[in-house]
C-alpha cells in the first residue's frame, strides 16, 4: 500500500512517540527538522490555552525551516489525544487541533469514530495505538487510518506481546500504515521493524536523553546509565500496565519488586495523575541500553540514519552471498 502523502518528507521511517511531561514544542520542532515525525501529548500543554500557543510555535518554526531549507523540508508533526472518558479536555483540545489543521493525530486509550471523522474533516489522518489484534480491529472499524502496535518493552503504557506476534497478526488483514513500538533504539532496529512488516519505528526513550526534551537532567542521565534490566513493568501507578525506571520507583520510597496491582477504574488524566505517574516515576522502555549520551535530536537522528544505512548494507551483503564461510549455507 502507498503511504499517505503526509509522510513523503521523512528522512527515516520513524515517528517520535509522544511522552508525558517530556515532549514539548522544542523536541517536536527538532524531530521534524531532523526528518522524522515529532509528536507530543495535548495534555502536556497546561493550561489548555497553552495548546494553541504550542501549535502556533510549531507551525511557524516548521514553515520558517521549509523556507530556509527547500531542499530538505521538515517532516510532519503529530498531536496525541487521550480518548479515555476521564479526559475532560478532549473536546477543547480537538477544536484547537482543528484550528491548526494538525496533520497527524495519534489516539490512545479508546477509539472514537467521531474523533476520526473530525480529523478527516480538516484533512488530517489518525493513528491509533494498540496492544493486541482485537484492539487493532476495533480501531480500524471506527475509522482509524493507521495503527501503532505497542509491543512488549515499549516505554510508558505498553503491551505484553512480542513484536513478531503482534505485527504478523495485524498484517494478516490490515494493509494500512503501521508503526511498531517496543525497545527500538538503533537504526538497525528501525530496519528490523520494517522487515517484520511495519512501515515505521515508533521511538520514545532515546529522545528522553536529548537536549530538547522537557525532562530533568537526572531523568536524562538515568536513561543514559540504564539498561533493559532497570525497567519495571507495573500497573500500580496509573491502573494501566507500563514500563518505568527502577531507580525512580526506589527514589519515591517504593519497592519495585513488590508493587501492588493498579486498578484501571482509577485511571484519571488530570494534574494529579500526571504529576504522580510521569514526573516522579519516570517512564522508559527496554531499549535504553543503546543510549550512551545526552545529545541534540539532530545528532541522535543522524546516528540512527548511519546505523540504518549500515544495517541495509549488511543485508545486501547477505543477499549477495558474502556471508563468512562459517555461516554460509552449505551446498552439499
Amino acid at each position: 500500500m502507498t503511504l499517505p502523502h503526509v509522510f513523503d518528507r521523512l528522512r527515516l521511517p520513524v515517528i517520535g512517540s509522544p511522552m508525558f511531561i517530556v515532549s514539548g514544542p522544542e523536541l517536536v520542532i527538532a524531530q521534524c527538522q531532523a526528518g522524522i515525525v515529532g509528536s507530543f501529548p495535548a495534555l502536556n500543554a497546561r493550561p489548555q490555552s497553552l495548546l494553541d500557543e504550542w501549535l502556533h510555535q510549531i507551525t511557524e518554526a516548521l514553515a520558517g525551516w521549509d523556507r530556509a531549507n527547500p531542499e530538505r523540508p521538515a517532516a510532519p508533526y503529530a498531536v496525541n489525544q487521550i480518548v479515555h472518558r476521564s479526559n475532560a479536555r478532549l473536546e477543547a483540545d480537538l477544536a484547537t487541533c482543528a484550528k491548526w489543521k494538525v496533520p497527524v493525530v495519534i489516539t490512545s486509550l479508546g477509539a472514537q469514530a467521531e474523533l476520526n471523522d473530525a480529523v478527516h474533516g480538516w484533512g488530517g489522518i489518525t493513528l491509533h495505538d494498540v496492544i493486541d489484534n482485537g484492539f487493532a480491529r476495533k480501531a480500524v472499524e471506527k475509522g482509524a487510518d493507521g495503527l501503532i502496535a505497542v509491543a512488549v518493552g515499549a516505554g510508558g503504557h505498553a503491551g505484553r506481546l512480542s513484536p513478531f506476534a503482534l505485527v504478523q497478526e495485524i498484517r494478516q488483514w490490515f494493509t494500512g500504515p503501521l508503526a511498531l513500538a517496543g525497545a527500538i533504539g538503533t537504526g538497525a532496529g528501525i530496519l528490523a521493524a520494517q522487515a517484520m512488516g511495519a512501515d515505521f519505528a515508533y521511538i520514545g526513550s532515546a529522545f528522553i536523553a536529548t537536549a530538547e526534551a522537557h525532562a530533568l537532567e537526572a531523568y536524562k542521565q538515568a536513561v543514559v546509565d540504564g539498561v533493559s534490566g532497570d525497567i519495571v513493568y507495573s500497573s500500580y501507578f496509573t491502573g494501566v500496565h507500563g514500563n518505568y525506571l527502577r531507580g525512580s520507583i526506589i527514589a519515591s520510597g517504593l519497592d519495585p519488586e513488590n508493587l501492588p496491582e493498579g486498578d484501571h477504574r482509577s485511571l484519571k488524566f488530570d494534574d494529579a495523575m500526571v504529576a504522580k505517574a510521569w514526573r516522579d516515576i519516570w517512564g522508559a522502555g527496554q531499549g535504553i541500553g543503546a543510549v550512551d549520551a545526552v545529545v541534540p535530536v539532530a545528532e541522535r537522528v543522524a546516528r540512527f540514519a548511519a546505523e540504518y544505512a549500515a544495517a541495509r548494507a549488511r543485508l545486501d551483503h547477505v543477499s549477495h552471498g558474502t556471508l563468512p564461510a562459517v555461516i554460509a549455507p552449505s551446498h552439499g
